[in-house]
């Protein structure tokens, strides 16, 4: 009887592609949560920057009504 060296109807091939997938799902759950989150937006920068002492009260007021301004 002939052979033709695909075996159980290609379930090799199979078998590779569920481990691919399997590979790219645990990698897909190991991202850091920093990656999923959202950006900050401008205003929130502000304010934790404003928050952490890293700008006066004076340049806090500035660039808030610069950012409520370009925003209208």
């Amino acid at each position: 009887m002939h052979y033709d060296g695909w075996g159980f109807g290609g379930m090799h091939v199979f078998w590779w592609l569920f481990w691919i997938a399997v590979i790219v799902v645990l990698f897909s759950l190991d991202t850091p949560v920093s990656r999923r989150r959202r950006r900050e937006t401008p205003l929130e920068l502000l304010q934790r920057r404003y928050a952490a002492g890293e700008i006066s009260t004076e340049e806090y007021e500035e660039r808030k009504a610069k950012l409520e301004h370009d925003a209208k």
